[in-house]
């Protein structure tokens, strides 16, 4: 079931993309979402995995819209092709949603430095990871206070020094790092030694077939199963000085941006998996028979489907305006001169995570006790909800830097 939309007519373009993507959804992430959610995560990420051709059949599908040539497309417009795209993969399934927008992570990176090297170095058909998180660091990386005793508390796991030529990595990224088993590429966010004195942050974007980089197992956790996250070793790994994307004095800005970008994401994503909770009940809802009649006819389950239906339209809204706001006030993809605002896409992830996860909760209480068996797909989507709300950056600690905004 494809919503219609109020908020604004669709052109013939965006439909079509938006049906795209859908069948996609429904054809290979769906099935393939619910295959590897009962594998060992060891399997998941073995050679003859699903997980492989999904993402072969994405790339081949070419609906990368932030690493494409987009030069004919306005901000505005491309502001809504990744609302429809992303809510239609969290459709589908919102662990795979995640692994492949983080495939697209260090493409993306090289695109904005106008590097054709880089762009050449880091295509999209490199299956890529933002390597950020870091054993001793993970809400506190948004942390750029004067607070005297920041130093002490960001002793950095990870660490470039600049050599010559060349940075050399040494240290690890924890492990949550999206697609850190699989990846070809990383968006590395590390400490920065440029010998100047106190080291800075900044972004290098790292070949992961490199000479020192191993990697740790795929971890095993409740939600999201199907996206492998892991962590990523760096022992002496040489990197070339012009794969730094972004220096320290522009670490900054760029982390406010890629605050933006990622919550943006969540926020598209994570109303798609609401929408499909919502859906689920509510076509259960009319073939489950209790008392004699279909249960949607009972009150109290007309009453929870309304408010599931309520929650997902403010928080499609909410996404859909936020997106659309920070796009065209993005330096890189609209206006130079002006800068998107994260407190407004905090909210949208906030907003949309934890409709996914309360509207999940009634699906499954809509389900009665068959919403408890696996024999059902509505108890892996409150389990995917759940990991939401602390993925990229938890709740209460990004509503917290928000607020610093207000």
């Amino acid at each position: 079931m494809i919503p219609n939309d109020i908020d604004f007519e669709l052109t013939e373009e965006e439909r079509a993309v938006r049906d795209t993507v859908h069948k996609f959804s429904e054809e290979v992430l769906r099935p393939a979402g619910q295959e590897l959610d009962r594998l060992s995560a060891d399997d998941v990420i073995a050679q003859e995995s699903v997980l492989w051709s999904v993402h072969e059949k994405w790339d081949a599908l070419d609906v990368r819209l932030f690493t494409s040539d987009t030069e004919d497309i306005t901000p505005a417009q491309l502001a809504r092709l990744s609302c429809l795209v992303n809510e239609e993969l969290g459709w589908g399934d919102a662990g795979l949603a995640v692994s492949l927008g983080a495939a697209e992570f260090p493409a993306m990176l090289a695109k904005v430095s106008q590097n054709p090297d880089l762009m050449e170095a880091f295509p999209t058909s490199r299956i890529g990871c933002w390597a950020i998180t870091e054993p001793d660091h993970g809400s506190d990386i948004l942390d750029f206070s004067d607070n005297p005793e920041r130093p002490a508390l960001h002793k950095p796991n990870c660490l470039a020094r600049r050599d010559g030529d060349d940075y050399v990595v040494n240290g690890q990224k924890a492990a949550w790092v999206s697609n850190g088993t699989i990846a070809e590429a990383a968006a590395l966010y590390t400490a920065v030694d440029n010998g100047n004195g106190t080291p800075g942050s900044g972004v290098i974007l790292v070949d992961l077939n490199s000479p020192g980089v191993t990697r740790g197992r795929p971890l095993e956790k409740l939600g999201q199963r199907p996206l492998p996250q892991g962590e990523v070793f760096f022992d002496n790994v040489r990197v070339p000085a012009s794969h730094l994307v972004v220096p320290p004095e522009m670490y900054p800005m760029t982390m406010e941006m890629t605050l933006c970008t990622a919550n943006g994401f969540m926020g598209a994503t994570f109303v798609g998996l609401a929408r499909a909770a919502y859906e689920l009940a509510l076509d259960y809802s009319r073939e489950r028979v209790q008392g004699g009649v279909a249960i949607f006819t009972h009150q109290s389950v007309k009453a929870k489907l309304f408010e599931m239906f309520r929650k997902i339209e403010a928080a499609r809204s909410l996404s859909r305006r936020v997106v659309l706001y920070n796009t065209v006030h993005s330096p890189f993809f609209g206006d130079a001169t002006s800068f998107p605002a994260v407190q407004f896409a905090i909210a949208s992830k906030v907003t949309s995570t934890q409709t996914a996860f309360e509207v999940a909760s009634e699906a499954l209480q809509i389900f009665g006790g068959n919403g408890l068996s696996r024999e059902y797909p509505v108890e892996k989507l409150l389990r995917d909800a759940r990991a939401s709300l602390i993925e990229d950056g938890c709740n209460e600690i990004l509503s917290l830097h928000a607020a610093e905004k207000l």
